[in-house]
């Protein structure tokens, strides 16, 4: 694969490339991009080409977007097991809301590449025997080291090669647990051991799947078999935050088309809200680029942002090109959202809508854990809904942090966790996610909420 036409990287740092880290040696720097740029891509063209068809269809309203996964990778955490937990949890939401709701779903997970996050600060503060501390912001898994202590969180650029190597092994035990039949649909019950089949979520997603038996015993008995019952799609996607990593995985396939770049660290790549700029360097160099691209969209959105975002990301407006997935909050998102999808929608421009319910509702519990409410999460999905069809349009989708495991990271929920659990299991390093239990709970609410939009 050839390298791409592309800006320098010191081009995109010149326009002042926010959310990047501060490494100490550029020499460092220059030696691992090198590396990088030689390393072996981690999805296809052509992959990346079908992800768009599918996203085309969740555009046009035939489909729905189910997107999720942690909120911060780490490499600790590339274990078979973890991986098999993230995507059981993933299917078992999206047969929720495909036998529940009668919608097609396309599976997206927010791994095997998400090992970088954006901060509010660069720096932290914490008291450390009895004294006060301050230290450079931990930026994931990608930049620098958890641990607060000064070694540890120097950026250090020999980690992306680490990112390569595990976003590797995570996409490679993706791809042998679904070649190796477990996302068969026959698989439902198995999907639903441990801790969730006790909970109120589970023994009612068991006596779906029993519905799903049922039906799928009457087929096999009529002669009919198709392969969708066997197999599934399944992509991968991260936030494009570290600009060295996405430009040197950013190919060209002359296969393909020899004008045509692609980032193949990831079958869809988004820009947050804090890197959406339009002048800015990530803006610029996904627009460069031909996979399917997300924007996180804020409540200080204006319906002019959006529209110049999409002109400038996708000025030939090719559906399933671009996703916007809204992060408002559950206070904002019925006075926010209006006017921004109104007027996209009459400027003719071709984008999924999804929603983003987790970033807008974070606080500070007073264990002082980051948590989230379970019920502003529905909420502001809810309030997705409403909007959506108040204005005729469709609610393409939504875009969770959450894991497969039995954490106590978010309050509220069926499990009624409160803010005194939260210290029981909490594992993320970076914004709490929702536990398996409450990501089923929220699959069937969002399965009603599509249900009752048909109606």
């Amino acid at each position: 694969m050839a390298q791409p036409d592309l800006p320098t990287l010191a081009e995109l740092h010149a326009r002042g490339a926010a959310q990047q880290p501060s490494y100490p040696d550029r020499g460092a720097v220059d030696d691992v991009v090198a590396r990088l740029r030689t390393s072996r891509p981690l999805v296809l063209p052509h992959e990346c080409d079908q992800l768009t068809d599918k996203l085309a269809e969740v555009a046009r309203g035939e489909a729905f977007l189910l997107q999720g996964g942690d909120c911060a990778e780490t490499f600790a955490g590339v274990t078979a097991d973890n991986t098999r937990n993230k995507l059981r949890v993933l299917l078992q939401m999206a047969v929720v809301l495909t036998y529940a709701a009668s919608v097609p779903v396309v599976k997206l997970g927010r791994l095997a590449g998400q090992y970088a996050k954006p901060r509010s600060s660069d720096l932290e503060t914490r008291v450390v025997d009895g004294e006060k501390t301050t230290l450079p912001a931990y930026r994931g898994d990608a930049v620098n080291g958890y641990d607060f202590t000064p070694e540890s969180r120097v950026p250090d650029p020999a980690r992306l090669l680490e990112v390569h190597r595990t976003s590797a092994a995570t996409l490679s035990m993706i791809r042998a647990f679904i070649a190796g039949g477990y996302a068969d649909l026959r698989k439902v019950h198995h999907w639903n051991t441990d801790f969730v089949a006790d909970s109120v979520a589970g023994q009612r997603y068991e006596a779906m799947a029993f519905e799903i038996d049922r039906a799928m015993s009457f087929m096999q008995a009529i002669g009919a078999d198709p392969d969708e019952f066997h197999q599934v799609d399944f992509h991968i996607s991260h936030e494009a935050l570290v600009l060295e990593y996405e430009h040197a995985m950013t190919r060209v396939d002359a296969g393909v088309d020899e004008r045509a770049a692609y980032d193949l660290s990831g079958h869809f790549v988004w820009i947050g809200e804090r890197t959406r700029q339009l002048d800015g360097a990530h803006v610029e160099l996904l627009s460069r680029v031909r996979n399917p691209l997300g924007v996180k969209l804020g409540p200080t959105t204006s319906a002019d942002d959006a529209i110049a975002l999409a002109s400038r990301l996708n000025p030939d407006n090719t559906p399933g090109r671009l996703t916007f997935i809204t992060r408002f909050g559950a206070g904002r998102i019925r006075d926010g959202l209006p006017e921004v999808v109104d007027k996209v929608t009459a400027a003719g421009l071709q984008v999924a809508w999804v929603c983003d319910p987790m970033h807008g509702n974070t606080f500070e519990a007073s264990s002082g854990y980051k948590t989230r409410r379970f019920e502003d999460v529905i909420e502001e999905v809810q309030g997705f809904f409403d909007v959506h069809r108040q204005l005729g349009t469709w609610p393409g989708g939504v875009h969770v942090e959450l894991t497969g495991d039995d954490v106590t990271e978010c309050v509220g929920g069926g499990e009624e966790l409160l803010e005194a659990d939260l210290g029981d299991r909490y594992e993320s390093v970076c914004d709490p996610r929702l536990n398996r239990v409450q990501s089923l709970e929220l699959a069937f609410l969002v399965a009603e909420m599509l249900r009752a939009r048909s109606t």
